[in-house]
């Protein structure tokens, strides 16, 4: 199953690039500069932008739910997930605007509570239903244009994941950090593309891969793309400077320390290893000014919910997981409401 999904993630995001006429690793567009350039005969440098993008969002206020569905835990009966929910903020503000450098700095907080049937009958579920999964995490990104055709594009990423809450905080030794470098061309105004590499925790554990940057607006303006395939992909449609609308899909995951987990004697640093892929439809539309309201509604498919000992990296290789796990799909929606940049 996961071998003919990646294959039609791929296929969607290769067919995505030849419609002309419908957001990780890398989420920043720096929208407040897209006009920014220096006048005269002074060198001048490419945005990071194309036309018609999305709008950056300063500041985030979401609530996320997924519906009911199964959990099974190693070789024990299933339980029944009643629900999963949590706020998402998020924060993402200019530190250097240069026209030659930009920087961003932001800020993010993610949480997943679990209502569990029968939770008591096993310790990894009684752990998710008393301590839920938390996500704090600083951002760092930075695009460097050389001219008005090349860049780089940079981004840094410390998450603290657990099941820990303000009265008793995790300590800062379990952050996890990822990465992604990427070196891209702006062909003009409706087409900018760049190859890179990351380090990422999105399939729920540390691994390296190949990224590929896709942002095209057709001639018509109606439609484009926005993708950094294998993390997301969307196709957009424009339907004017106030509203847009997307379908596609993101992958989400990371590693969570589960201090909490209690009752298994060969896992010392148990590690959930939770990654999900998001099918989704998404609308977006302004309320008044810079002030934006954002509906999705999709599939969320599991690709792994699993619990290792320790976090360390796997690459290829098969090793088996301390405690093995699965989770049925389920439908999920996430609304929020936004400060976009200007």
């Amino acid at each position: 199953m996961r071998i003919w999904l990646s294959i039609f993630v791929f296929a969607f995001a290769l067919g995505a690039q030849g419609q002309e006429g419908d957001t990780a690793v890398v989420a920043e567009d720096f929208s407040m500069y897209a006009d920014a350039e220096l006048a005269g005969d002074a060198k001048r440098f490419c945005t990071s932008k194309v036309f018609d993008q999305s709008p950056n969002k300063l500041i985030s206020l979401g609530y996320d739910f997924q519906g009911g569905h199964d959990l099974l835990i190693g070789v024990a009966e299933p339980l029944r997930v009643q629900a999963v929910h949590g706020i998402r903020l998020g924060s993402n503000f200019p530190v250097i605007s240069k026209t030659n450098l930009l920087l961003n700095v932001g800020i993010n907080y993610w949480e997943a509570n679990y209502q569990i049937e029968k939770a008591e009958n096993h310790p990894l579920a009684r752990s998710l239903q008393n301590r839920g999964l938390r996500t704090t995490g600083v951002t760092a990104t930075v695009f460097k244009p050389f001219n008005d055709k090349n860049f780089i594009f940079a981004q840094s990423v410390f998450d603290l994941n657990g099941d820990y809450y303000l009265p008793d905080f995790q300590s800062l030794t379990y952050t996890r950090v990822s990465g992604t470098v990427i070196y891209g061309w702006k062909k003009h105004d409706r087409l900018l593309y760049g190859f890179g590499v990351s380090r990422t925790y999105r399939i729920g554990e540390a691994n390296y891969i190949p990224v590929f940057m896709y942002n095209y607006t057709a001639p018509s303006r109606k439609w484009g793309v926005e993708s950094v395939f294998p993390a997301r992909a969307n196709l957009r449609r424009t339907f004017n400077a106030r509203t847009l609308a997307f379908f596609g899909y993101e992958l989400e995951g990371q590693t969570y320390r589960l201090s909490s987990l209690r009752g298994f004697d060969n896992i010392m640093n148990p590690e959930l290893r939770r990654s999900e892929l998001r099918i989704r439809f998404t609308f977006e539309r302004s309320l008044k000014d810079f002030i934006w309201v954002s509906a999705q509604a999709g599939l969320r498919y599991n690709w792994s919910f699993n619990v290792d000992d320790g976090d360390f990296f796997r690459g290829f290789g098969n090793q088996p997981y301390a405690l093995e796990n699965d989770l049925s799909n389920a439908l999920f929606f996430n609304v929020s409401v936004n400060l976009v940049s200007p």
